[in-house]
Protein backbone atom coordinates (compact mmCIF):
# COMPACT_ATOMS: atom_id res chain seq x y z
CA UNK A 1 0.00 0.00 0.00
CA UNK A 2 0.86 3.30 -0.57
CA UNK A 3 2.25 6.41 2.18
CA UNK A 4 -1.48 7.18 2.50
CA UNK A 5 -2.95 4.07 2.57
CA UNK A 6 -0.93 2.75 5.14
CA UNK A 7 -1.33 5.75 7.85
CA UNK A 8 -5.11 5.70 7.72
CA UNK A 9 -4.48 2.08 8.51
CA UNK A 10 -2.96 2.75 11.25
CA UNK A 11 -4.53 5.68 12.41
CA UNK A 12 -7.74 3.39 12.38
CA UNK A 13 -6.04 0.55 14.27
CA UNK A 14 -4.90 2.93 16.75
CA UNK A 15 -8.30 4.22 17.45
CA UNK A 16 -9.98 1.06 17.92
CA UNK A 17 -6.52 0.43 20.39
CA UNK A 18 -7.63 3.96 22.16
CA UNK A 19 -11.14 2.29 22.92
CA UNK A 20 -9.97 -0.71 24.73
CA UNK A 21 -7.52 0.98 27.44
CA UNK A 22 -10.13 1.13 29.82
CA UNK A 23 -10.15 -2.34 30.45
CA UNK A 24 -7.50 -4.02 28.19
CA UNK A 25 -4.10 -1.64 28.58
CA UNK A 26 -2.32 -0.21 25.57
CA UNK A 27 -1.06 3.44 25.25
CA UNK A 28 -2.56 6.34 27.03
CA UNK A 29 -3.19 9.83 25.05
CA UNK A 30 0.28 10.69 26.48
CA UNK A 31 2.18 7.63 24.81
CA UNK A 32 2.94 6.04 28.73
CA UNK A 33 2.01 2.35 28.69
CA UNK A 34 -1.32 2.21 30.24
CA UNK A 35 -1.97 -0.51 32.96
CA UNK A 36 -2.94 -4.11 31.51
CA UNK A 37 -5.72 -6.28 32.91
CA UNK A 38 -5.79 -7.04 36.77
CA UNK A 39 -5.70 -10.59 37.88
CA UNK A 40 -8.88 -9.96 39.19
CA UNK A 41 -10.79 -8.97 35.62
CA UNK A 42 -8.43 -11.96 33.91
CA UNK A 43 -10.30 -14.47 36.62
CA UNK A 44 -13.65 -12.87 35.25
CA UNK A 45 -12.79 -12.88 32.07
CA UNK A 46 -12.09 -16.91 32.13
CA UNK A 47 -14.69 -17.73 34.03
CA UNK A 48 -17.22 -16.09 31.25
CA UNK A 49 -19.22 -17.90 29.13
CA UNK A 50 -16.87 -17.05 25.71
CA UNK A 51 -15.92 -18.25 22.23
CA UNK A 52 -12.61 -17.34 20.45
CA UNK A 53 -11.56 -18.10 17.36
CA UNK A 54 -8.02 -19.35 16.31
CA UNK A 55 -6.20 -19.93 13.22
CA UNK A 56 -3.72 -22.27 12.77
CA UNK A 57 -2.23 -24.53 10.09
CA UNK A 58 -0.30 -26.67 13.21
CA UNK A 59 -1.18 -30.78 12.52
CA UNK A 60 -3.50 -31.83 15.47
CA UNK A 61 -2.84 -28.00 17.54
CA UNK A 62 -6.83 -29.09 18.64
CA UNK A 63 -4.99 -31.73 21.12
CA UNK A 64 -3.03 -28.57 22.88
CA UNK A 65 -6.34 -26.32 22.51
CA UNK A 66 -8.38 -29.20 24.50
CA UNK A 67 -6.24 -28.80 27.43
CA UNK A 68 -6.85 -25.06 27.56
CA UNK A 69 -10.46 -26.05 27.55
CA UNK A 70 -10.39 -28.69 29.71
CA UNK A 71 -8.70 -26.00 32.42
CA UNK A 72 -11.03 -23.09 31.15
CA UNK A 73 -14.66 -25.00 30.77
CA UNK A 74 -16.02 -21.71 29.97
CA UNK A 75 -14.03 -21.15 27.13
CA UNK A 76 -14.68 -22.36 23.84
CA UNK A 77 -11.75 -21.93 21.27
CA UNK A 78 -13.09 -22.63 17.23
CA UNK A 79 -9.82 -23.69 15.28
CA UNK A 80 -9.46 -22.75 11.69
CA UNK A 81 -7.15 -24.19 9.29
CA UNK A 82 -7.32 -21.80 6.54
CA UNK A 83 -4.99 -24.20 4.00
CA UNK A 84 -1.21 -23.45 5.13
CA UNK A 85 0.74 -20.19 5.76
CA UNK A 86 0.50 -18.59 2.30
CA UNK A 87 -3.33 -19.08 2.39
CA UNK A 88 -3.87 -18.34 5.62
CA UNK A 89 -2.10 -14.70 5.35
CA UNK A 90 -4.34 -13.58 2.61
CA UNK A 91 -7.47 -14.91 3.86
CA UNK A 92 -6.01 -12.70 7.45
CA UNK A 93 -5.33 -9.30 5.44
CA UNK A 94 -8.64 -9.93 3.79
CA UNK A 95 -10.29 -10.56 7.20
CA UNK A 96 -8.70 -7.39 8.83
CA UNK A 97 -9.32 -5.34 6.01
CA UNK A 98 -13.21 -6.53 7.09
CA UNK A 99 -13.05 -6.08 10.38
CA UNK A 100 -14.18 -9.65 11.04
CA UNK A 101 -10.46 -11.22 12.21
CA UNK A 102 -9.81 -14.53 14.36
CA UNK A 103 -9.31 -13.29 17.61
CA UNK A 104 -5.63 -15.17 17.37
CA UNK A 105 -3.44 -16.08 14.92
CA UNK A 106 -0.44 -17.84 13.92
CA UNK A 107 1.95 -15.78 11.86
CA UNK A 108 5.42 -16.75 10.98
CA UNK A 109 8.41 -14.47 11.94
CA UNK A 110 9.25 -13.33 8.75
CA UNK A 111 5.74 -11.95 7.89
CA UNK A 112 4.60 -10.37 11.52
CA UNK A 113 6.38 -6.82 10.83
CA UNK A 114 3.89 -7.01 7.77
CA UNK A 115 1.27 -7.07 9.68
CA UNK A 116 3.01 -4.79 12.53
CA UNK A 117 3.11 -2.21 10.34
CA UNK A 118 -0.56 -1.68 9.89
CA UNK A 119 -1.70 -2.11 13.27
CA UNK A 120 -3.61 -5.32 12.93
CA UNK A 121 -1.72 -6.89 15.58
CA UNK A 122 -2.10 -6.19 19.49
CA UNK A 123 0.49 -5.18 21.83
CA UNK A 124 0.48 -7.93 24.61
CA UNK A 125 3.17 -5.70 26.97
CA UNK A 126 0.47 -4.76 29.17
CA UNK A 127 -1.16 -8.21 29.69
CA UNK A 128 2.24 -9.14 31.03
CA UNK A 129 3.48 -11.48 27.74
CA UNK A 130 6.81 -9.01 27.95
CA UNK A 131 7.62 -10.84 32.00
CA UNK A 132 7.63 -14.00 29.47
CA UNK A 133 11.02 -12.56 28.22
CA UNK A 134 13.54 -14.39 29.59
CA UNK A 135 11.85 -18.01 29.19
CA UNK A 136 12.42 -17.87 25.72
CA UNK A 137 15.17 -18.37 23.23
CA UNK A 138 16.75 -15.38 22.28
CA UNK A 139 16.73 -15.39 18.88
CA UNK A 140 12.75 -16.18 19.12
CA UNK A 141 11.62 -13.13 21.06
CA UNK A 142 13.84 -10.47 19.18
CA UNK A 143 11.20 -11.84 16.23
CA UNK A 144 7.92 -10.57 18.74
CA UNK A 145 9.14 -7.94 19.94
CA UNK A 146 9.81 -3.96 19.33
CA UNK A 147 11.53 -2.06 21.74
CA UNK A 148 8.97 -2.59 24.83
CA UNK A 149 6.63 -3.97 22.77
CA UNK A 150 5.79 -7.61 22.57
CA UNK A 151 3.01 -8.77 19.34
CA UNK A 152 2.76 -12.31 20.24
CA UNK A 153 4.44 -15.57 22.01
CA UNK A 154 7.16 -17.61 19.98
CA UNK A 155 5.81 -21.06 19.34
CA UNK A 156 8.30 -23.01 17.19
CA UNK A 157 11.95 -22.30 15.96
CA UNK A 158 14.55 -23.08 13.03
CA UNK A 159 17.99 -23.06 13.85
CA UNK A 160 20.04 -24.73 11.17
CA UNK A 161 22.23 -27.81 11.52
CA UNK A 162 24.00 -30.12 9.09
CA UNK A 163 21.91 -33.64 8.26
CA UNK A 164 24.58 -35.65 6.36
CA UNK A 165 24.48 -39.35 5.25
CA UNK A 166 27.36 -41.56 7.48
CA UNK A 167 27.67 -43.79 4.53
CA UNK A 168 28.60 -40.85 1.76
CA UNK A 169 30.89 -39.50 3.69
CA UNK A 170 32.78 -42.88 4.85
CA UNK A 171 32.55 -43.79 1.38
CA UNK A 172 34.70 -40.85 0.28
CA UNK A 173 36.79 -41.10 3.06
CA UNK A 174 35.88 -37.32 4.48
CA UNK A 175 34.83 -36.32 7.88
CA UNK A 176 32.22 -34.17 8.65
CA UNK A 177 33.30 -30.90 7.44
CA UNK A 178 33.59 -28.36 10.32
CA UNK A 179 34.73 -25.55 8.59
CA UNK A 180 33.09 -24.16 5.15
CA UNK A 181 36.87 -24.27 3.42
CA UNK A 182 36.72 -28.42 4.68
CA UNK A 183 33.32 -28.11 3.54
CA UNK A 184 34.45 -26.76 -0.07
CA UNK A 185 37.00 -29.94 0.24
CA UNK A 186 35.42 -32.34 1.09
CA UNK A 187 32.12 -31.38 -1.85
CA UNK A 188 34.72 -32.01 -4.51
CA UNK A 189 35.76 -35.03 -2.87
CA UNK A 190 32.43 -36.65 -2.77
CA UNK A 191 31.32 -35.94 -5.87
CA UNK A 192 34.83 -37.54 -7.24
CA UNK A 193 34.29 -40.44 -5.24
CA UNK A 194 30.71 -40.96 -5.01
CA UNK A 195 29.21 -39.40 -7.95
CA UNK A 196 27.10 -37.39 -5.15
CA UNK A 197 26.46 -34.00 -4.37
CA UNK A 198 27.75 -32.76 -1.09
CA UNK A 199 24.50 -30.89 -0.67
CA UNK A 200 21.65 -28.66 -2.46
CA UNK A 201 21.51 -25.03 -2.22
CA UNK A 202 17.74 -24.23 -3.40
CA UNK A 203 16.80 -21.31 -5.41
CA UNK A 204 13.27 -21.79 -4.98
CA UNK A 205 13.16 -20.23 -1.21
CA UNK A 206 15.19 -17.84 0.28
CA UNK A 207 14.98 -19.60 3.81
CA UNK A 208 17.94 -21.62 3.15
CA UNK A 209 20.65 -17.95 1.50
CA UNK A 210 19.32 -16.41 4.43
CA UNK A 211 20.19 -18.59 7.30
CA UNK A 212 23.70 -18.69 5.74
CA UNK A 213 23.80 -15.29 5.91
CA UNK A 214 22.52 -14.91 9.01
CA UNK A 215 25.27 -17.13 10.30
CA UNK A 216 28.11 -15.32 8.72
CA UNK A 217 26.57 -12.07 10.12
CA UNK A 218 25.56 -10.48 7.35
CA UNK A 219 22.39 -8.40 7.61
CA UNK A 220 20.80 -7.19 4.35
CA UNK A 221 17.47 -6.29 5.99
CA UNK A 222 16.63 -3.83 8.41
CA UNK A 223 13.50 -1.90 9.35
CA UNK A 224 12.88 0.65 12.22
CA UNK A 225 9.27 -0.47 13.13
CA UNK A 226 7.64 2.74 11.41
CA UNK A 227 8.65 3.85 7.94
CA UNK A 228 12.81 3.48 7.05
CA UNK A 229 14.12 0.34 5.75
CA UNK A 230 17.87 -0.40 5.08
CA UNK A 231 19.33 -2.88 2.95
CA UNK A 232 22.93 -3.95 3.46
CA UNK A 233 23.96 -6.50 -0.13
CA UNK A 234 27.52 -4.72 0.38
CA UNK A 235 28.81 -5.72 3.35
CA UNK A 236 32.09 -7.61 3.92
CA UNK A 237 29.95 -10.42 5.36
CA UNK A 238 27.16 -10.52 2.04
CA UNK A 239 29.75 -10.97 -0.28
CA UNK A 240 31.92 -13.40 1.30
CA UNK A 241 28.90 -15.88 1.28
CA UNK A 242 27.36 -14.90 -1.86
CA UNK A 243 31.31 -15.38 -3.14
CA UNK A 244 31.54 -18.53 -1.47
CA UNK A 245 28.56 -20.26 -3.12
CA UNK A 246 29.33 -18.55 -6.46
CA UNK A 247 32.37 -20.47 -6.50
CA UNK A 248 30.81 -24.26 -5.42
CA UNK A 249 27.55 -23.87 -7.77
CA UNK A 250 30.21 -22.52 -10.71
CA UNK A 251 32.30 -25.86 -10.00
CA UNK A 252 29.13 -28.07 -9.84
CA UNK A 253 30.26 -29.09 -6.75
CA UNK A 254 26.77 -28.53 -5.01
CA UNK A 255 23.18 -29.06 -6.58
CA UNK A 256 20.99 -26.23 -7.25
CA UNK A 257 17.54 -27.81 -7.61
CA UNK A 258 14.20 -26.70 -5.96
CA UNK A 259 13.98 -28.58 -2.42
CA UNK A 260 11.02 -29.82 -0.84
CA UNK A 261 9.53 -31.15 -4.09
CA UNK A 262 9.05 -34.71 -5.24
CA UNK A 263 12.28 -34.96 -7.04
CA UNK A 264 14.10 -33.53 -3.88
CA UNK A 265 12.32 -36.18 -1.93
CA UNK A 266 13.09 -39.01 -4.65
CA UNK A 267 16.77 -37.21 -4.69
CA UNK A 268 17.28 -37.85 -1.25
CA UNK A 269 16.04 -41.02 -1.20
CA UNK A 270 18.58 -42.19 -3.82
CA UNK A 271 21.25 -40.83 -2.10
CA UNK A 272 21.74 -38.00 -4.52
CA UNK A 273 22.80 -35.65 -1.79
CA UNK A 274 25.20 -36.64 1.13
CA UNK A 275 23.90 -33.60 3.07
CA UNK A 276 21.18 -31.29 4.18
CA UNK A 277 21.56 -27.98 5.74
CA UNK A 278 18.54 -28.44 7.38
CA UNK A 279 16.13 -26.19 9.80
CA UNK A 280 15.42 -27.99 13.58
CA UNK A 281 12.20 -29.60 11.97
CA UNK A 282 14.16 -31.34 9.43
CA UNK A 283 15.29 -34.17 11.26
CA UNK A 284 11.68 -35.11 11.49
CA UNK A 285 10.72 -34.18 8.20
CA UNK A 286 13.38 -36.15 6.45
CA UNK A 287 12.53 -39.59 8.14
CA UNK A 288 9.43 -39.38 6.84
CA UNK A 289 9.99 -38.63 3.43
CA UNK A 290 13.65 -40.66 3.04
CA UNK A 291 12.30 -44.09 5.16
CA UNK A 292 14.19 -45.89 2.98
CA UNK A 293 17.44 -44.35 4.39
CA UNK A 294 17.34 -45.25 8.16
CA UNK A 295 20.30 -45.40 9.89
CA UNK A 296 22.20 -43.73 7.53
CA UNK A 297 22.21 -40.21 8.90
CA UNK A 298 23.70 -37.96 11.87
CA UNK A 299 23.49 -34.56 12.77
CA UNK A 300 25.93 -31.82 13.68
CA UNK A 301 26.34 -28.30 13.56
CA UNK A 302 26.67 -26.03 10.64
CA UNK A 303 30.28 -25.44 8.95
CA UNK A 304 31.52 -22.48 10.42
CA UNK A 305 33.30 -19.33 9.56
CA UNK A 306 35.10 -19.20 13.02
CA UNK A 307 35.06 -22.17 14.74
CA UNK A 308 36.09 -20.26 17.86
CA UNK A 309 32.66 -18.62 17.85
CA UNK A 310 30.27 -20.97 16.81
CA UNK A 311 27.11 -19.40 14.79
CA UNK A 312 23.72 -20.44 12.92
CA UNK A 313 21.03 -19.11 11.31
CA UNK A 314 17.05 -19.98 11.89
CA UNK A 315 14.80 -21.13 8.92
CA UNK A 316 11.40 -20.38 9.87
CA UNK A 317 9.83 -20.28 13.26
CA UNK A 318 6.16 -18.84 14.27
CA UNK A 319 4.44 -16.95 16.65
CA UNK A 320 1.00 -16.64 18.07
CA UNK A 321 -0.65 -12.92 18.08
CA UNK A 322 -3.75 -11.41 19.16
CA UNK A 323 -5.50 -9.31 16.17
CA UNK A 324 -6.17 -6.03 17.10
CA UNK A 325 -9.73 -6.43 16.18
CA UNK A 326 -10.33 -8.95 18.72
CA UNK A 327 -13.66 -8.39 20.95
CA UNK A 328 -11.75 -10.45 23.54
CA UNK A 329 -8.47 -9.95 24.41
CA UNK A 330 -7.98 -10.87 27.49
CA UNK A 331 -9.42 -14.02 26.90
CA UNK A 332 -7.21 -14.54 23.70
CA UNK A 333 -4.07 -13.48 25.49
CA UNK A 334 -4.63 -15.96 28.17
CA UNK A 335 -4.96 -18.50 25.42
CA UNK A 336 -1.52 -17.51 23.85
CA UNK A 337 0.43 -17.85 26.77
CA UNK A 338 -1.03 -20.95 27.96
CA UNK A 339 -0.58 -22.24 24.44
CA UNK A 340 2.97 -21.14 24.17
CA UNK A 341 4.28 -21.14 27.84
CA UNK A 342 2.44 -23.88 29.83
CA UNK A 343 4.75 -26.94 30.29
CA UNK A 344 2.02 -29.79 29.35
CA UNK A 345 1.05 -27.79 26.25
CA UNK A 346 4.32 -26.89 24.78
CA UNK A 347 5.64 -30.14 25.60
CA UNK A 348 3.15 -32.09 23.66
CA UNK A 349 3.71 -29.55 20.34
CA UNK A 350 7.39 -30.63 20.72
CA UNK A 351 7.43 -34.13 21.42
CA UNK A 352 3.87 -35.08 19.88
CA UNK A 353 3.54 -32.47 16.59
CA UNK A 354 7.30 -31.84 16.60
CA UNK A 355 7.48 -28.61 16.40
CA UNK A 356 10.91 -27.37 17.61
CA UNK A 357 10.47 -25.29 20.62
CA UNK A 358 11.76 -21.52 21.59
CA UNK A 359 10.61 -21.96 25.11
CA UNK A 360 13.64 -22.83 26.59
CA UNK A 361 11.71 -25.09 29.51
CA UNK A 362 10.56 -27.20 27.25
CA UNK A 363 13.95 -27.49 24.97
CA UNK A 364 15.71 -28.66 28.28
CA UNK A 365 12.93 -31.10 28.70
CA UNK A 366 14.78 -34.58 28.92
CA UNK A 367 11.61 -36.15 27.08
CA UNK A 368 12.37 -34.22 24.42
CA UNK A 369 16.33 -33.14 24.46
CA UNK A 370 17.32 -36.66 25.06
CA UNK A 371 15.12 -38.56 22.14
CA UNK A 372 16.90 -41.16 20.27
CA UNK A 373 15.27 -41.50 16.57
CA UNK A 374 15.90 -44.77 15.15
CA UNK A 375 16.55 -43.06 11.46
CA UNK A 376 19.48 -41.39 13.00
CA UNK A 377 21.45 -44.40 14.61
CA UNK A 378 19.94 -43.72 17.89
CA UNK A 379 21.38 -40.30 17.76
CA UNK A 380 20.03 -37.68 19.92
CA UNK A 381 19.73 -35.52 17.27
CA UNK A 382 16.84 -32.48 19.59
CA UNK A 383 20.22 -32.72 21.85
CA UNK A 384 22.15 -31.15 18.99
CA UNK A 385 19.82 -28.68 17.73
CA UNK A 386 18.96 -27.18 21.20
CA UNK A 387 22.43 -26.59 21.14
CA UNK A 388 23.03 -24.90 18.14
CA UNK A 389 19.91 -22.76 19.01
CA UNK A 390 22.04 -21.17 21.40
CA UNK A 391 24.56 -19.78 18.49
CA UNK A 392 21.68 -18.15 16.92
CA UNK A 393 22.41 -14.08 16.63
CA UNK A 394 19.16 -12.33 17.93
CA UNK A 395 19.88 -8.94 15.95
CA UNK A 396 18.53 -10.64 12.51
CA UNK A 397 15.31 -8.23 10.84
CA UNK A 398 12.50 -8.80 8.25
CA UNK A 399 11.20 -6.48 5.68
CA UNK A 400 7.76 -5.30 6.46
CA UNK A 401 7.21 -6.67 2.68
CA UNK A 402 8.36 -10.14 3.19
CA UNK A 403 5.78 -11.36 0.02
CA UNK A 404 7.63 -9.15 -2.22
CA UNK A 405 11.33 -9.96 -0.77
CA UNK A 406 10.38 -13.03 -1.34
CA UNK A 407 8.68 -12.93 -5.00
CA UNK A 408 11.82 -10.66 -6.22
CA UNK A 409 14.45 -13.44 -4.95
CA UNK A 410 13.16 -16.24 -7.00
CA UNK A 411 13.22 -14.12 -9.69
CA UNK A 412 16.59 -12.58 -8.98
CA UNK A 413 19.47 -14.33 -6.64
CA UNK A 414 17.07 -17.38 -6.91
CA UNK A 415 17.16 -17.89 -10.17
CA UNK A 416 20.87 -17.43 -10.54
CA UNK A 417 21.49 -20.41 -8.12
CA UNK A 418 18.74 -22.38 -10.38
CA UNK A 419 20.26 -21.34 -13.23
CA UNK A 420 23.72 -21.61 -12.60
CA UNK A 421 24.47 -17.93 -13.94
CA UNK A 422 26.51 -14.81 -11.56
CA UNK A 423 25.29 -14.76 -8.46
CA UNK A 424 26.86 -11.06 -7.65
CA UNK A 425 24.57 -9.56 -10.68
CA UNK A 426 21.60 -11.06 -9.79
CA UNK A 427 22.24 -9.88 -5.82
CA UNK A 428 22.72 -6.38 -7.20
CA UNK A 429 19.19 -6.91 -9.12
CA UNK A 430 17.75 -8.36 -6.35
CA UNK A 431 18.75 -5.08 -3.96
CA UNK A 432 17.25 -2.95 -6.84
CA UNK A 433 14.31 -4.29 -6.75
CA UNK A 434 13.55 -4.42 -3.05
CA UNK A 435 15.03 -0.75 -2.86
CA UNK A 436 12.46 0.08 -6.06
CA UNK A 437 9.58 -1.20 -4.49
CA UNK A 438 9.78 -0.20 -1.25
CA UNK A 439 10.04 3.97 -2.56
CA UNK A 440 6.88 3.60 -3.96
CA UNK A 441 5.58 1.89 -1.03
CA UNK A 442 6.54 5.00 0.73
CA UNK A 443 9.67 3.89 2.98
CA UNK A 444 12.90 5.55 3.09
CA UNK A 445 15.51 3.43 2.09
CA UNK A 446 18.86 3.93 3.85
Amino acid sequence: MNHMRRTVAVLGAAALSLSLISCAGGTTSDGTAAAGPSQEEIDEALSTPTTIEFWSWVPDIQNEIDLFEAKYPDITVNLQNQGGATAQYQKLRAAIKSGDVPDVAQIEFSFLPSFTITDSVLDLAPYGIADLEGDYAASAWSQVSTGDQVWGLPQDLGPTGLLYRTDLLEEAGVEVPATWDEFAEAAATVKEKTGAYLTDLPGNSFSPILALLWQAGARPFGYDGDNTITLDFDSEEMQRVIGYWNDLIQQDLVATEPQLDDNWYQRMSRGDYASWLAAAWGPVFLQGTAANTTGLWAAAEMPQWDSSAPASGNQGGSADVVLADSDDAIVAAEFVKFLNHDEESTDMLATEQYLFPSLVATQENPEFREQELEFYDGQQVNDVFVGISDTVAADWQWLPFNDFASSSFKETLGAAITERTDLFAALDEWEQQLSDYAEQQGFTVE
